[in-house]
């Protein structure tokens, strides 16, 4: 998840029930929202569509060794039952949540559902889907981060335990952000390992892929008819200025923003990503086991766009937002062409006081992408509450509410959860 603009506005409203969604909706109609399809598929497995919201579950280890878990920030330890019946009244199909991997997992081969049981069991009586979250920006404290040699295979240890646990869950995210998680702990040094290097980030790179191809191996398994939401950030660089610094800067990151998933969906790199992956260790035996597809026709590609995912590249590496976007349907279709899967909007949010007007644009841009032939398998406003110090992208602890959920922390819907609302509502029609 990005961080969001800095705070504008907290205004906070009643939260909504059926009868507030109602007439709401008719609000929606009068600004023309477009609606999407709802309803099970041809053999009433699952909705053609999916509206969705998630629970924040961040837990990376800062450079000081303080952990950030949002779950904690967010209260949703103790008030989950509130945070689900939100996502209830609100008419979600399916929800982005896991555990914290770090308290389910405390010890090698030593597994503590304690944290998750009963809120997996209200979300498997509710009817919610659950797209389950397994690994969020962090790792338990007992591994060196990612890169850990030994983090692939107790990672796929974990997930086959918690797909033996938790049957009934068919959908799957199970390493959230792949090519943010590596760089923001192995390149900027932000989180866990804490490094700035190229050989680090490559060494994250690849145990991540791997790791996330393991877990997909244990958790088909458990459960071989599992759909996989591969969500990552999708981005776009462009030189800042004319220098050969500059541009070689972009043309680096254009690659390296693909490198985990043509890895993990069995692509053939490019000269620039091999030669990444090489600094980092990655073997020809390594290569050799992406090159082997697995769980074919049951992946999603989930697209991650934020205001900041479209970036200007200076010589020295540093970067800027750019200063015109060309939207996401433009970037996703450039995801769509390369990888062929099925898309899903896995994350989008803006600021409390552009946050409507931002769900407006990205509602529009996915029916863009659909207009063009592109199958997007559902929507997500990500997350369901107000979160903490993600403006800092969770690098400094200083306990600043980002108004960007559909709800407030203090659990009043915020206009864009009504706005969210009354777009579900109106599909049922």
């Amino acid at each position: 998840m990005r961080a969001p603009e800095p705070q504008l506005d907290r205004r906070a409203f009643l939260k909504t029930g059926a009868l507030a969604l109602s007439s709401v909706a008719l609000w929606a109609c009068e600004r023309d929202l477009p609606l999407a399809p709802r309803g099970k598929g041809p053999g009433g497995e699952e909705p053609r569509f999916f509206f969705a919201s998630g629970i924040e579950n961040s837990y990376p280890l800062l450079p000081n060794g303080r952990r950030i878990d949002e779950m904690e920030k967010c209260d949703h330890y103790r008030r989950w039952r509130e945070d689900f019946s939100l996502a209830q009244e609100l008419g979600l199909d399916a929800l982005r949540y896991g555990p914290a991997y770090y308290r389910t997992n405390p010890a090698p081969d030593r597994y503590d559902w304690s944290s998750v049981d009963d809120q997996m069991e209200w979300l498997r009586s509710s009817g919610i889907t659950v797209i389950a979250d397994l690994c969020h920006f962090g790792v338990p404290s007992w591994l060196a981060g990612f890169q850990d040699v030994a983090f692939p295979t107790q990672f796929a240890a974990y997930a086959r335990e918690f797909a033996r646990r938790y049957p009934w869950v068919r959908y799957y995210t199970p390493i959230n952000e792949i090519y943010v998680a590596a760089t923001f702990s192995a390149w900027f040094g932000w989180w866990n390992e804490g490094l700035t290097t190229e050989r680090a980030f490559a060494t994250a790179l690849r145990n991540l892929s791997v790791a996330h191809e393991l877990a997909v191996l244990a958790i088909l398994a458990e459960r071989p008819d599992a759909i996989f939401l591969q969500a990552e950030t999708i981005e776009h660089y462009e030189p800042a200025d004319d220098s050969v610094d500059a541009a070689r800067q972009a043309a680096f990151w254009n690659e390296a923003r693909y490198t985990a998933l043509d890895l993990t969906l069995g692509r053939s790199l490019s000269p620039v990503s091999l030669d990444l992956l090489r600094a980092g260790a990655t073997s020809d035996s390594d290569l050799a086991f992406f090159r082997q597809r697995r769980a074919q026709g049951q992946r999603w590609l989930g697209v991650d766009y934020y205001v900041t995912c479209e970036q200007v590249v200076y010589g020295d590496g540093s970067r800027a937002p750019a200063p015109r976007r060309t939207g996401m349907a433009a970037l996703a279709r450039d995801y769509h062409r390369r990888y062929g899967i099925p898309l899903f909007v896995s994350e989008t949010n803006r600021v409390d006081m552009l946050a409507v007007e931002w769900l407006e644009e990205q509602w529009r841009e996915k029916e863009l992408l659909e207009q063009t032939g592109v199958l997007v398998k559902g929507f997500t406003w990500y997350p369901l509450t107000d979160v903490v110090d993600w403006r800092y992208a969770l690098r400094v602890e200083r306990n600043d509410i980002d108004p960007i959920g559909l709800c407030d922390l203090a659990r009043s819907v915020r206009p864009v959860g009504r706005a969210y609302g009354a777009l579900i509502a109106g599909s049922y029609g």
